[in-house]
């Protein structure tokens, strides 16, 4: 057992500064156990927001030594014994009071966004029926937590403020999870483009580095959105098509028995 020392926020929105604490750490502590240990000992009225401890629910979101982390996911051994860890909390959203910050804003983000409608016409006599392949390419994305530190580390968010014009990273994955869903219908590429700020995202990668999910973020998700976006409103061939044919309705798969057990897709004329 070692005396390590800490700097802690106490504060909210307007009045706040880092407090010096000390206090004594176990072999295996995770920073969420240090901040609970001072709590229990030397600031009874600490705030903070946690709930499984197992990396699970996304609620011990903070900044360690200027870092968005989970607490609860961060060990003591990461850093070095002489070093002060400094826990804030996330730059992006407002404090409420100390380490608890207001996350509200991403739950209208996600209001905004279309949910899925399935084409009727797609459904069987077994039910809706995709491809495994179809069913993993978005199931990488309902790994996410709802941590928000990708929204966090996002700049467009947290240096140049721009929550009026860019969702970000989560729910930009949100709206991949739908848009790649193999049996949906709903149309939003007018909305990523017009409402959701797609081009502001210039493809950094930080929300992939923090994912504490390791879904990836920016190649899987952000990256095929924006090149629907220039497929359908920057190709000349593609604005050319539109005007002379109309809107292509999105496709869906359809299957048809063989005979036995399997099933096997029809191609569907463009």
């Amino acid at each position: 057992m070692t005396t390590r020392k800490f700097q802690i926020y106490r504060g909210d929105n307007k009045n706040g500064e880092l407090v010096n604490f000390d206090t004594e750490v176990k072999e295996g502590m995770v920073v969420l156990d240090v901040i609970h240990k001072i709590q229990a000992e030397q600031a009874n009225d600490l705030a903070i927001r946690w709930n499984c401890k197992a990396g699970k629910c996304g609620s011990c979101s903070m900044e360690i030594n200027g870092k968005p982390k989970l607490s609860c996911m961060t060990r003591m051994n990461e850093y070095r014994k002489d070093e002060t860890i400094i826990i804030t909390p996330m730059k992006t959203f407002p404090v409420i009071k100390d380490l608890v910050t207001d996350v509200s804003w991403n739950y209208n983000q996600n209001k905004r966004i279309k949910p899925v409608k399935l084409a009727l016409e797609s459904k069987t006599e077994k039910g809706y029926v995709m491809y495994q392949k179809d069913i993993d390419r978005v199931q990488e994305f309902r790994k996410c937590i709802e941590c928000n530190l990708c929204q966090n580390v996002c700049h467009v968010l947290r240096d140049h403020d721009k929550k009026d014009k860019f969702v970000g990273p989560r729910f930009m994955i949100r709206v991949a999870s739908l848009e790649m869903h193999p049996l949906d219908i709903n149309d939003r590429i007018p909305e990523l483009k017009k409402e959701f700020g797609s081009g502001m995202c210039n493809i950094t990668k930080c929300c992939t580095d923090v994912c504490p999910e390791n879904i990836n973020i920016t190649d899987n998700g952000i990256i095929p959105l924006k090149e629907r976006v220039v497929d359908r409103f920057y190709d000349p061939l593609t604005i050319l098509r539109r005007k002379i044919f109309g809107k292509k309705k999105k496709k869906f798969p359809s299957f048809t028995s063989d005979g036995g057990n399997s099933w096997k897709k029809i191609p569907i004329k463009s």
